[in-house]
């Protein structure tokens, strides 16, 4: 069983996650299970790594991200370049690390937290 601080990394992860999805409009049930996926299997990952709670948002952030691009397309587009006729999907920064957010990689500007969208 996953200790208190993996189970609260996990649900505060999800939810971040899950507000996202919301803000952009894409948060129905298929998606939803996708998340639920990513977190099951970053439980896993914990179990094995401890400190890395930390981490586990942007790492759930990047695996649903994947998952999204192959069911659904690119996510989240940039809001930031929205008026360019170039649609791009905004990147997690750091791609290990704490506090992440999400980046225009063309612009090289923050966008939000992750968590943070709107």
């Amino acid at each position: 069983m996953a200790s208190p601080q993996i189970e609260t990394a996990l649900h505060n992860a999800r939810a971040l996650i899950l507000a996202d999805l919301t803000a952009r409009d894409v948060a129905d049930a298929p998606i939803v299970s996708l998340v639920e996926d990513a977190v099951t299997h970053r439980r896993w990952w914990l179990e094995q790594w401890p400190d890395g709670c930390e981490f586990v948002l942007g790492l759930i952030a990047q695996d649903v991200q994947d998952a999204l691009l192959e069911s659904y397309g690119r996510w989240p587009l940039c809001s930031a370049c929205a008026a360019e006729d170039d649609p791009h999907a905004l990147g997690v920064e750091p791609e290990l690390g704490a506090d992440p957010h999400w980046v225009c990689g063309k612009k090289g500007v923050v966008v939000a937290p992750v968590g943070g969208l709107s």
